[in-house]
């Protein structure tokens, strides 16, 4: 019994924070906070070695210029102490005056902007599977007994196929989300009162599980309530997270379970098409949504900016990869699967507003509009901006297993964005240097530090870890304004080409494939086999003669001009 509670655990860990792996990996307290930046031969963690970077290569020098990276996420914490003063903020707007003082379609964007808002300052959080949309979309034409496959026509035939496979996932989903919602059905009900009881006791609103392991309860409330969220703590190892996290990711974790469930017996409500109230049928109405870059939803976002450019040197928190950097958030991104078209108009704002690198870590199984989302990177490949996506926590080969979006302009596999890299995640020692849960193939370019990653939280003054290739891609995006905040003369192509060449190589052992029991070589599940490296890119990039121009044709665009730009 308690091999299956166990296991249980270690699945559940795995699915709640990030998809992070447990097992097989260096003990959380053996591994330091901050761990990505540090350097193989001098610390013995497979990190980037950008401290070792900055310690030599750039000791004397002076960045070029400032970087502006757009984050597509859920939000940010725009209060957090670590992340204002690296905010994006939009020059030629005036903040406030309800007018859009530089003309391009978006009322006093000051941060960024919220495609998943209304005017009126209502926002999404909450949203459903794109699984679920399209299943519903095409049940009625193509889940009835009476259907003749013989009738259909080509295109019929694809949205069949299509259909069928939303059906066979939403159905399996539904299966393993029964077994999360029945086991923590009562934990959740419980945690609300014992965390109160907890607060009152230890007479603070914040505890780790470090904290709460040396806190002697006064009565029998207090103790109860001891151990259940410090089983919670042990057996989902996150000891030095602070009960905010914890409870929010059960708590969100459990609700997603839920919607999966619902998923299979009912129609999903239309979260987005409710509050939003745009267009979304067509690509062309696109100045929808509001200047609210925070939201409700700013934990994987803010998590994600930190890893970017959180101040370095202010002896505040932690470092950011990139030093002379300012973040752009962009929410495009629900409690649920991502829309589309929010994505396409999000590269598309980051593009015009100055950003010269995208961070999106973010990703789903069905993209029933690819082809805006396409036009908009072919749009960020005219303009010499890099996009870097996460590959995804399904511990799943990607050549073989639809991931999107993806580097592919339609589904044609010889066409592909020089402008995109794919991330995978990597942990700190040999053992786990394949993070299990990482997705994994020759589509993916490069691995990066994605477990027990060190970052800032929403809360003002908030930090800690989580773990996912959501984590791995703003490593890799920020070695990339790391680069060009150096040497803005090089390319979207060359920034990539650089890092790809830069790569630690693996090659003196094996590693463990995402998802299986197999030791494989890790070139053998990605393109560079290698884990990025700082120290290496700066050097390699400081030989290399800039090909950056101001492109001379756009490519053609299926966006028309509208009455406001």
């Amino acid at each position: 019994m308690m091999k299956k509670i166990n296991l249980f655990f270690t699945l559940l860990t795995l699915a709640i924070f990030n998809s992070g792996s447990v097992l097989g990996q260096t003990a959380v307290k053996e591994i330091p906070k901050g761990w990505h930046m540090l350097d193989y031969q001098k610390d013995g963690f497979y990190g980037i070695g950008v401290e070792k970077a900055y310690l030599s290569l750039l000791k004397d020098k002076k960045p070029k210029q400032t970087v502006v990276v757009a984050v597509i996420d859920s939000g940010v914490d725009t209060t957090h102490e670590d992340l204002k003063p690296v905010l994006w903020k939009n020059p030629k707007e005036i903040p406030g005056n309800g007018i859009d003082d530089d003309k391009n379609g978006y009322i006093d964007d000051i941060y960024g902007w919220n495609f998943l808002g209304n005017k009126d300052g209502r926002n999404v959080t909450k949203d459903s599977y794109e699984a679920a949309r399209v299943y519903y979309k095409y049940k009625k034409k193509y889940g009835i007994s009476t259907l003749d496959e013989s009738k259909l026509t080509p295109d019929e035939k694809e949205e069949l196929k299509i259909y069928r496979k939303a059906k066979d996932q939403i159905e399996s989903q539904a299966k393993e989300a029964s077994m999360y919602v029945l086991f923590l059905r009562n934990i959740v009900e419980k945690l609300p009162e014992a965390d109160s009881v907890l607060k009152k006791g230890m007479g603070k609103e914040t505890y780790t599980g470090d904290d709460l392991m040396k806190f002697k309860p006064a009565s029998a409330d207090e103790s109860k309530a001891k151990n259940t969220l410090m089983g919670l703590f042990q057996q989902t190892q996150q000891m030095d997270n602070s009960n905010k996290v914890l409870i929010e990711g059960i708590t969100e974790f459990y609700n997603g379970e839920k919607s999966k469930i619902e998923a299979a017996e009912k129609e999903p409500e239309n979260y987005r098409g409710n509050i939003v109230q745009d267009n979304y049928d067509d690509i062309n109405d696109r100045f929808y949504g509001n200047n609210d870059v925070m939201a409700t939803t700013p934990m994987h976002g803010t998590h994600v900016s930190g890893i970017i450019g959180a101040v370095r040197g202010n002896n505040i928190g932690m470092n950011g990869v990139a030093d002379n950097v300012k973040i752009m958030m962009i929410r495009a991104v629900p409690d649920g699967d991502e829309h589309d078209k929010d994505i396409a108009n999000a590269i598309r704002y980051a593009v015009d507003n100055g950003a010269w690198v995208i961070n999106m870590s973010f990703g789903k199984s069905f993209s029933p509009e690819k082809k805006w989302v396409d036009d908009a990177v072919k749009y960020a490949e005219s303009k010499g901006v890099l996009l870097v996506h996460a590959a995804g926590n399904d511990g799943k080969n990607i050549d073989e297993t639809d991931n999107f979006p993806n580097v592919r302009y339609g589904d044609n596999p010889a066409t592909k964005a020089s402008n995109w890299i794919t991330v995978g995640a990597s942990g700190p020692s040999s053992k786990d240097l394949a993070a299990s849960f990482s997705n994994y193939g020759k589509d993916v370019d490069v691995f990066s530090p994605g477990v027990e990653i060190y970052s800032t939280l929403p809360g003002g003054n908030e930090y800690g870890n989580q773990q996912g290739t959501s984590m791995a891609s703003p490593v890799t995006a920020g070695i990339a304004a790391l680069i060009l905040s150096y040497y803005p003369e090089l390319s979207a192509r060359q920034v990539k080409s650089v890092i790809e060449k830069s790569v630690s190589p693996i090659s003196t052992f094996k590693v463990i494939k995402p998802g299986s029991e197999d030791e494989v070589k890790l070139s053998d599940i990605s393109k560079t086999g290698g884990v990025v490296n700082a120290y290496e890119a700066i050097k390699l990039a400081g030989t290399i003669k800039g090909e950056r121009n101001p492109p001379k044709t756009l490519p053609k665009t299926s966006l028309k001009k509208t009455k406001k730009g």
